[in-house]
């Protein structure tokens, strides 16, 4: 995915610099305005929170405290969301969403990149559970509501089942499903296509990664997940409109903070194989909590049909799975309203009745 970016971005800064880094700056003028919170109830607040020994950036943004608190686990590894805040204001009138870059990630990353400490799946899982015991103080709420997208599902899933008195339900959106090396839908339908176009040199680079008896080293799973994302056209519109459109006019960011964002990547990539070991039939199908699913309908890199799998064999108290129309990876960014029509008619039933408890 780092690779994907990294082209398109390319590509961007490609065009005449003096006019595309002016309507840069009056896009993300226009945004900021979009993203203010100002009613009487409403929390906008961010900064440095002290996680585990690490100063980790930490957002709550919603308005009005009396709605259910998201607790947001991005994907990547490395990829911030919060560069997705002005696709995903309308769910602030809902929700109140903690969003959280992870160690090895945006502005906790940029902070320190030389001090982020261990980088592993168990350290992220001890983190996330310091920011839900952070939230839940400054806040004053029993339990969050876990929303994660893409590789940060791996690290929802272990929290939803090892701690169902921290949360009231899961969402899972790109959801990965990795079983212990066995899930190959995403890689055989990427054989496929490049059989199908022709392209021998990109099918030979594919055919290798797979063949390893150990799987694919870090830079393998990179241009794989590329290939990914630029064989299929959903895909690759997707990574153009709202990926990279959403990196670059981030009011949030600098030009030096998108450098930032795609160092941390890079450095985040290993934990790639790391996840690679991950069985989640191994870690357990069965759920105390609500559990949801809403993968994207023509999603190649992570596909509904794997999805599926999985949520057929979780029990739980209560279970749905819905696809988002029109959408690849990234699915709930690209049809915020469409996912958060999904929050507000099955997720937030489930959490306010109580079988949820």
């Amino acid at each position: 995915m780092l690779a994907t970016i990294s082209a398109l971005t390319a590509a961007t800064l490609a065009a005449p610099v003096a006019g595309l880094l002016g309507y840069r700056q009056l896009k993300r003028t226009r945004l900021a305005a979009q993203l203010r919170i100002s009613t009487p109830n409403g929390i906008d607040e961010s900064g440095f929170v002290r996680i585990n020994g690490l100063d980790t950036w930490v957002s709550i943004r919603g308005e009005d405290l009396r709605n259910p608190v998201i607790l947001e686990i991005h994907g990547g590894p490395g990829a911030s969301n919060l560069i997705h805040l002005p696709r995903t204001r309308s769910w602030e009138r809902h929700f109140t969403i903690v969003r959280w870059d992870m160690r090895g990630a945006g502005f906790t990353f940029a902070n320190a990149p030389e001090g982020q400490g261990e980088l592993t799946l168990d350290q992220l899982q001890r983190d996330a559970l310091e920011v839900t015991r952070h939230v839940r103080e400054r806040l004053g709420v029993d339990r969050l509501l876990i929303v994660a997208n893409s590789f940060g599902s791996i690290l929802g899933l272990r929290l939803a089942r090892s701690h169902p008195e921290l949360y009231s339900a899961y969402v899972g959106t790109d959801q990965n499903v990795i079983a212990g090396g066995r899930e190959r839908t995403a890689y055989d339908a990427l054989v496929r296509r490049l059989r199908a176009a022709g392209k021998k040199k990109q099918l030979a680079t594919v055919l290798e990664a797979g063949a390893r008896p150990e799987g694919p080293t870090v830079e393998q799973i990179d241009e794989l997940n590329k290939l990914f994302l630029t064989t299929d056209p959903l895909s690759y519109d997707t990574m153009k409109t709202v990926v990279v459109r959403s990196l670059w006019f981030s009011p949030l960011h600098t030009l030096r903070g998108l450098r930032s964002s795609m160092k941390a990547m890079h450095f985040s990539l290993g934990l790639q194989l790391q996840a690679r070991s991950v069985d989640e039939w191994a870690e357990g199908t069965e759920f105390q909590i609500p559990f949801f699913v809403f993968q994207g309908d023509g999603d190649v890199l992570t596909p509904p049909e794997s999805a599926r799998r999985l949520f057929d064999d979780v029990t739980a108290p209560v279970k749905d799975f819905a696809l988002i129309r029109d959408a690849s990876h990234f699915a709930g960014f690209r049809h915020p309203e469409q996912f958060l029509d999904l929050m507000l008619t099955r997720v937030r039933p489930a959490i306010a009745s109580p079988v949820a408890c």
